[in-house]
């Protein structure tokens, strides 16, 4: 066991912690919406069909917004199709996942699903096969106060406030060749600015997120951003990050530098950002909105992906994208969230893509059970103990080589501050060696007050391919950390190799 060595000190803040970090994703998309937060019929349904059991584990989850209604469904979407009467509601063909859209679930049922959950509204408004107008008749619809044609329509369809949607998203992945009405960058960055100077002009107090790259890896990453914000810059309060991970080719080490790969790519965009600003002579800053991340296994390792149904024709909620998460891939994932935090002065919010059944934390069997895959533990310590004020905590570690970026440290952490404490989130990237860490924490004793831990959570198994299924539901979980002290001023704990732990300090 190699010794390392840290310390918790507020004075290395790194910023309040936006809540919307820990937003999440609900798409139209396989049986994330059918058969997952809405299934009819089904024992734990309320009265609007949607599950209790799903409800419960949602909350639990601490997701702050949810973005809505996509995604690459969005692209094709006509938002008027899921409003009015149910009976009168027309059934689309959605072109993104070759699947039928019967829009009994839309704006006032997801409204209320939300107000169930206790998680905010995040909307995206179609830039692929629509524009300017038909968002601003969306916005209309649903944040003015004023008496209008679409303000009456709103009311009848059951609400007659507003539903005062803050965030915004101008589209969804449009540098994407498999994006419904994709353009070039030059092309949406006018589209963009279009469309944002004119949403404002209706209620210039929202927030608008403007599309960056939909990777890191995109042929025209760093290009695209420069000239979307060349075009919007004045307009919009964020640019969108999204990035997914998966082990390849069965290199778990070089899956677990996953989190180098989205620091990098944050500090990559932040630099592009900040010199658009310098060429415009603003103090301005814009923000990121990393509003799709997760582990996701969109290729085999021949470079296939399963994204449309096996099933003939055009199916209703067929089975897309349902991804069995193991130990090894929480582990990513709390990584993952380590780095969101610790880059918490830029990232403002993000969304975990997605919640429910479709590479979600969440699982369902129609008719039957909901389950927390092995994802759902760090998500939701993560949400509950982390504090206001995010601590960079560098840690000397063992370290090993990746092919992609060099010498990686086994350990990364950071911690979160608040008036009744601290919580230290960290893992250990090592496949092979366990780590021991002394944590210096004298400087949150108050007025010679002693440091106690309040609770411990360590996410690891011995078989990193273990996971949560219908049959064993419980299979992954998290217990205390083993032989955890604080012992004047240091913490004291062990980290076997390939685990996540987050430890709340009193």
């Amino acid at each position: 066991m190699t010794p390392t060595n840290a310390a918790i000190d507020p004075r290395f803040e790194i910023s309040r912690i936006d809540r919307r970090i820990f937003g999440g994703f609900v798409e139209h998309l396989g049986r994330h919406i059918y058969d997952g937060i809405h299934e009819p019929g089904h024992p734990a349904a309320d009265a609007d069909g949607f599950r209790a059991d799903v409800v419960e584990l949602v909350r639990e989850l601490g997701v702050s917004t949810i973005r809505y209604p996509g995604g690459n469904f969005v692209s094709g979407y006509r938002w008027e199709d899921g409003v009015g009467p149910h009976d009168e509601r027309p059934r689309r063909l959605d072109l993104a996942w070759h699947s039928t859209e019967t829009n009994e679930v839309g704006l006032h049922e997801f409204a209320r699903w939300l107000e169930l959950v206790g998680s905010d509204l995040m909307l995206a408004v179609n830039l692929g096969t629509r524009g300017t107008q038909e968002a601003i008749d969306l916005l209309e619809y649903v944040n003015s106060d004023a008496d209008t044609s679409w303000t009456r329509q709103r009311a009848a369809n059951g609400r007659r406030d507003p539903f005062a949607v803050r965030m915004w998203c101008l589209g969804n992945e449009m540098d994407g060749p498999w994006q419904l009405g994709h353009r070039n960058a030059d092309d949406y960055g006018k589209l963009a600015s279009r469309t944002a100077k004119a949403m404002r002009m209706l209620d210039p107090d929202i927030e608008l997120v403007v599309c960056g790259s939909s990777g890191s890896g995109m042929p025209t990453f760093g290009s695209w951003e420069r000239t979307v914000l060349e075009h919007t810059f004045d307009d919009v309060d964020f640019i969108s990050c999204h990035s997914y991970y998966q082990e390849r080719f069965g290199n778990a080490q070089e899956f677990l530098a996953s989190g180098v790969d989205m620091s990098r790519f944050i500090a990559s965009v932040v630099s592009i950002a900040d010199a658009v600003a310098a060429t415009k002579k603003s103090d301005k800053r814009i923000m990121i909105s990393f509003d799709e991340w997760n582990v996701w296994y969109l290729h085999n390792d021949e470079g296939g992906q399963d994204d449309k149904p096996r099933e003939p024709g055009w199916p209703v909620a067929p089975r897309l994208l349902e991804d069995r998460y193991s130990a090894l891939d929480a582990v990513v994932f709390g990584d993952l969230l380590i780095t969101l935090l610790q880059h918490s002065d830029r990232v403002r919010s993000a969304s975990l893509a997605q919640l429910v059944n479709v590479i979600a934390p969440v699982m369902t069997e129609p008719g039957g059970p909901a389950w927390r895959q092995t994802t759902f533990h760090p998500f939701s310590l993560t949400s509950r103990l982390a504090g206001e004020r995010a601590i960079s905590v560098p840690v000397l570690s063992g370290s090993f080589e990746s092919e992609r970026f060099g010498t990686v440290p086994n350990v990364n952490a950071v911690a979160t501050v608040d008036d009744a404490g601290a919580t230290l989130f960290v893992v250990n990237r090592s496949t092979g060696d366990g780590e021991d860490l002394r944590i210096d924490v004298s400087a949150l004793a108050a007025a010679g007050a002693g440091v106690s831990v309040i609770e411990s959570h360590l996410l690891h198994d011995d078989d990193r391919y273990a996971a949560n299924t219908l049959d064993e539901p419980e299979r992954v979980g998290v217990v205390p950390v083993p032989g955890i002290s604080v012992e004047d001023g240091v913490l004291s704990l062990s980290l076997p190799p390939i685990s996540w732990a987050a430890v709340r300090l009193g």
